[in-house]
C-alpha cells in the first residue's frame, strides 16, 4: 500500500507541533505560535487528501500503444541499418546511403544489421539547414569565445559531418495542478541598538488547468540528453506526415529508449512547468517556495516523430569535439576547449582591477563604522 501519511509539522516554521493540554490548543515550540485544534485537523486533512492524489497521479498511465506504426513490407524492403562495432549505435537509412563513420565515437567500421524492431514514425520534421550552412554555423558558434585556444580556431577543420533524423516521443497532456506554497514577507524595522526583521508567513493556494503540447523526449541513449534539450525548441508547426522518402540521403537513429521508459522525463518537465506557472501568480512577497504540489493528468496522447539534427565532429589535440545543430531552425550547442594561459592572464587582469575596488570600498565602510 502506498505511503500516504503526512507529518504534522508547523505551517509557520516547519517545527514538530505539540499538543498543550492546558490550554488544550497545538503549540509550535520552536515560534510560540498556537493553534487552535481543529484549525490543525482541516489544515492536514487537506494535506492528507493532497498526498492520496499524488499518489494517483503518479499511478495514472499515458496512453503510448499509438504511437509510431508498422512498416510496410515495400517499405521495408528499402531501408537498411548498420551497427557500430565499437559503442554499438544503430543506424538506419535508406538502401542507396552509405553509413562509413559512427557520428558517435568515430569508428569507421559499420557493421550491416537487419533492418527489424523499429517503429515506423507518425510524423518527421524535414531538414531545412543545409550541410553548408551547418560548417558557417559552426565558424560563427567560435566567435566570442574568448578562452578558446587561437590554434583551435586557425588549424580546426571539420573531419566529419552527419545529418541526423533523431527519435522523439512527443507528449501531449491535459493537466490539473493544485499547489500549496510558503510565501514570506520581510519588515526591517531599526532601532538605535539593533535591526530587526519581522517575517510574516502565508500559505497560497493555487490551483488551474493547463494543456502542453508536443513535450519532446528523445528516445536514443547515444543522444546526450542536454545537448537535445539544448537544441529545442523545434517549431512542431512542420511537422508532416512521416514518408520514407524524407530518408534519402540522410541517416537516422533507431530508437532504444521506447515510449512507456521515456514518460519519467516527460512528466518531469509537464510537473515543472505546470508548478512554475502557478508560482508565478504568487506576487508581492520576498519569498516563495513550494510546498506541496500535485499535477494531474486528465487526457494525454503520444506521437512518435523524428527531428533533423547535423552532427559535426572536430579534433584538436587528439581529442574529439562534437558539436550538434538544429536542422530545421540552425541552434548550436557544443563543448569548446579552454585555453589554460588565457583564463590565468583574465584572472590576473580581474584581480588587478579588482583589488584596488575592494580597498577603497573597505576604507569608506571603515570611515562610517
Amino acid at each position: 500500500m502506498p505511503d500516504t501519511s503526512v507529518s504534522y509539522t508547523c505551517p509557520n516554521c516547519g517545527g514538530p507541533l505539540d499538543f498543550d493540554p492546558k490550554d488544550q490548543k497545538v503549540v509550535c515550540p520552536y515560534c510560540d505560535t498556537e493553534f487552535e485544534v481543529k484549525t490543525i485537523e482541516d489544515l492536514f486533512a487537506k494535506k492528507q487528501a493532497q498526498a492520496v492524489e499524488a499518489e494517483k497521479a503518479k499511478e495514472a498511465k499515458w496512453e503510448t500503444q499509438a504511437a509510431g506504426g508498422q512498416w510496410s513490407e515495400e517499405e521495408a524492403a528499402h531501408m537498411k541499418a548498420v551497427v557500430c562495432s565499437s559503442c554499438g549505435a544503430e543506424i538506419v537509412c535508406d538502401e542507396n546511403t552509405m553509413a562509413t563513420e559512427c557520428c558517435y565515437c568515430g569508428n569507421p567500421t559499420m557493421m550491416p544489421a537487419k533492418f527489424t524492431g523499429m517503429l515506423k514514425p507518425d510524423f518527421v520534421i524535414p531538414f531545412k539547414k543545409t550541410k553548408e550552412e551547418a560548417v558557417a554555423a559552426l565558424k560563427e558558434f567560435y566567435k566570442g569565445k574568448t578562452l578558446l585556444p587561437k590554434a583551435f580556431t586557425a588549424n580546426n577543420r571539420v573531419e566529419d559531418i552527419q545529418p541526423m533524423y533523431v527519435p522523439f516521443w512527443l507528449f501531449d497532456a491535459a493537466v490539473k495542478a493544485d499547489a500549496s506554497f510558503r510565501a514570506e514577507s520581510d519588515n526591517i524595522i531599526d532601532t538605535p541598538d539593533e535591526t530587526i526583521t519581522e517575517t510574516s508567513v502565508y500559505q497560497c493556494d493555487r490551483s488551474g488547468h493547463m494543456h502542453f503540447s508536443k513535450i519532446p523526449v528523445d528516445g536514443s541513449t547515444k543522444m546526450d540528453d542536454t545537448y537535445m534539450e539544448s537544441i529545442e525548441p523545434f517549431d512542431y508547426s512542420e511537422l508532416v506526415p512521416f514518408s520514407a522518402a524524407y530518408f534519402t540521403g540522410y541517416l537516422a537513429d533507431k530508437y532504444d529508449v521506447d515510449a512507456e521508459a521515456s514518460e519519467p522525463r516527460a512528466e518531469k518537465r509537464i510537473e515543472a512547468s505546470a508548478i512554475g506557472v502557478l508560482q508565478d501568480t504568487v506576487t508581492g512577497y520576498s519569498r516563495c517556495h513550494v510546498e506541496d504540489h500535485v499535477v494531474q493528468k486528465e487526457g494525454n496522447k503520444v506521437v512518435y516523430a523524428m527531428a533533423p539534427v547535423w552532427i559535426l565532429t572536430t579534433r584538436y589535440e587528439g581529442k574529439p569535439y562534437t558539436f550538434m545543430m538544429n536542422g530545421q531552425t540552425g541552434k548550436m550547442v557544443g563543448s569548446l576547449p579552454y585555453d589554460n594561459m588565457k583564463s590565468f592572464l583574465y584572472m590576473g587582469i580581474t584581480t588587478v582591477i579588482l583589488l584596488p575596488i575592494l580597498y577603497y570600498l573597505m576604507k569608506i565602510l571603515m570611515i562610517f563604522a
